[in-house]
């Protein structure tokens, strides 16, 4: 007769108990919501929606709790395999349903850090070329251009009216 092993949910719980800690305490250091530490510890998989979320929280729980994590994962993936919910991993690569879903595919690869760098950089040679366009408009204007039409008297037209003023003689200098 063989000895039964015990299930990853057994092997949490008695870990857990072992190190003489409670639900709250192991939710407060791992961080893993008391609800799910309980899902885990009954080896109850339908709250978690998808089988990376169940990988992760066990292979936190048991780094805490000094279990054999690779042996412990093992195990996990065998009981995965016997459920109807996370038999078989998603299938990836489907091709998208809608022009939004492939949006979304290509808005989620873009690394946001580094564009908005680039949108930074960017608005800085624009508004320093903007600057400089102004700077030169500015400095190459005409200052007289909003000057409007003096107050003088229209001149006259050269003809019989008047006579020309009469030149000052050049000054030689005798004394």
């Amino acid at each position: 007769m063989s000895a039964v092993m015990p299930t990853v949910a057994d092997q949490l719980r008695q870990a857990r108990e072992a190190m003489k800690l409670d639900v709250h305490q192991v939710a407060e250091i791992t961080k893993i919501r008391t609800d799910h530490i309980r899902a885990l510890e009954a080896g109850d998989y339908e709250p978690f929606v998808a089988p990376v979320y169940i990988r992760g929280f066990v292979r936190t729980y048991a780094g805490l709790l000094k279990l054999d994590v690779a042996r412990l994962m093992a195990d996990l993936n065998a009981e995965l395999g016997q459920t109807d919910k996370f038999s078989e991993p998603p299938a990836l690569g489907k091709p998208a349903k809608s022009p939004l879903d492939l949006l979304m595919l290509y808005l989620s690869r873009i690394d946001w850090r580094i564009l908005a760098a680039a949108l930074a950089m960017s608005l800085l040679v624009l508004l320093s070329v903007l600057g400089y366009r102004i700077w030169h408009a500015h400095k190459t204007a005409d200052p007289l251009r909003k000057l409007g039409p003096g107050i003088y008297e229209k001149p006259r037209p050269a003809g019989g009216d008047t006579l020309p003023l009469p030149r000052p003689a050049p000054r030689t200098n005798e004394r």
